[in-house]
């Protein structure tokens, strides 16, 4: 690797954090030279603009959050086991290594829709990303006998990406256990109903 890919990547890497926190909107010139040590010249000279570094941020961030997933998926032997990991992780949120801020997908899905395109087609790529992988448990599921064959797959993947993310929205707004404790139990009870 290069030391301007190697510099690129320390970039990424450090302002990803600000970017899932603070948002495209809320990040500014100084927050990303204050958190990376550089200088405002290395970072355009590394990426065209804040548009760029929020890109790549977001897709570092992504990365993370679908490394996790699948690190604990990878410990399950069933699909269902495998699909019981989304409240498992709710669950566990502040002991995972969540990216810092929370879901990416959440989070730059709601500042992204009206006032950044790139942002917002990145996000759109992500989460149709993850609903396909989810798919793609519930059809392995099906050929296993684990899941009904007649479980309408998308409509069983939109369903638990929205309880998902709407739990991590409800665990960040007010941090209500009992709330959380909800969601957990609704999600693994749909996930074994299926």
């Amino acid at each position: 690797m290069s030391k301007a890919d190697k510099t690129k990547e320390y970039i990424i890497e450090r302002t990803a954090s600000i970017f899932n926190t603070k948002g495209y909107a809320g990040t500014s010139l100084n927050d990303m030279t204050e958190v990376t040590g550089l200088t405002k010249g290395s970072i355009y000279g590394n990426f065209k603009n804040k548009d760029d570094v929020a890109v790549e941020a977001f897709k570092y961030n992504f990365g993370v959050m679908s490394s996790l997933f699948s690190s604990e998926m990878a410990k399950k032997k069933t699909c269902r086991e495998k699909l019981l990991v989304y409240p498992y992780l709710l669950g566990n949120f502040s002991e995972t290594r969540f990216p810092e801020g929370g879901c990416p997908v959440l989070n730059t899905a709601v500042e992204s829709d009206d006032t950044h395109p790139l942002l917002r087609q990145q996000t759109i790529l992500a989460f149709t990303k993850w609903k396909n992988g989810i798919i793609n448990l519930l059809k392995d599921g099906i050929a296993a006998n684990e899941f009904h064959p007649d479980i309408h797959l998308e409509q069983v993947s939109l369903t638990m990406l929205a309880m998902l993310e709407g739990g991590i929205m409800i665990r960040k707004l007010t941090n209500n256990q009992k709330y959380i404790d909800n969601i957990i139990s609704s999600l693994q009870d749909y996930i074994n109903s299926l």
